[in-house]
């Protein structure tokens, strides 16, 4: 990897939901690796979803590489589909689903979603959802490589226009083409503050997860 300037950031840690697969096109690798690198030249570490393959291979990879810290949080069901081969500094089991997206939004200060399918969809959305409801104030950004999430956005703007997402709500999403002005949108990005759930109940529910959680996984 090349040398990279090292930058000052405002994040210890940055979770990113990519897929498990690289698909069909090589913009779609070099965004996962660009981004890897800019997180690096941050010297922000990674937590992400613990599989080996695909972006999420990529990606933990290439953090690694360049000295990052890297937090793998994976249900012990999918360890045989997501891992293939040697892995990457850390890696956490978990129960479940669940478990392993509150382990993650836990320990990250903001998100970035690469492109993906079903799974990083779904990953995507429920920390929106998180932002909306007032539970975490962390920015959430989407690396909209070659336009991948334009329908989504148009979704988006007809959820406003059409009365199911507030305007103010629509800024919860911050998005780029490339992982240098993404990650920079999401430095200067100011919290949307008309939530409805407080964030300190939010915070103790997450600690009482947390402890039922370390006590399925010593059993």
């Amino acid at each position: 990897m090349e040398k990279t300037e090292m930058v000052r950031s405002r994040f210890k840690r940055v979770c990113v939901f990519c897929g498990s697969s690289t698909g069909k096109r090589n913009c779609y690798r070099d965004a996962a690796i660009e981004l890897a690198q800019e997180l690096v030249s941050r010297r922000l570490d990674l937590v992400y979803g613990g599989g080996s393959v695909g972006l999420m291979g990529l990606v933990s990879q290439e953090v690694h590489r360049g000295g990052g810290h890297v937090l793998g949080i994976i249900p012990k069901t999918l360890m045989c589909k997501e891992i293939t081969g040697e892995t990457v500094g850390e890696v956490r089991p978990v129960a479940d689903m669940h478990q392993r997206k509150a382990e993650m939004a836990r320990h990250s200060d903001c998100f970035i979603a690469l492109p993906g399918g079903y799974g990083t969809l779904e990953e995507l959305l429920e920390v929106i959802t998180w932002a909306q409801l007032g539970i975490h104030d962390k920015p959430v950004g989407l690396l909209n490589v070659d336009g991948y999430y334009n329908y989504l956005l148009t979704f988006i703007d007809k959820a406003v226009d059409d009365g199911f997402i507030k305007p103010s709500q629509r800024h919860i999403i911050v998005s780029a083409p490339n992982a240098r002005e993404l990650v920079q949108k999401l430095e200067e990005y100011v919290p949307v503050h008309d939530g409805v759930v407080a964030k300190a109940r939010w915070e103790a529910e997450q600690l009482e997860l947390n402890a039922s959680l370390q006590i399925d996984i010593a059993r």
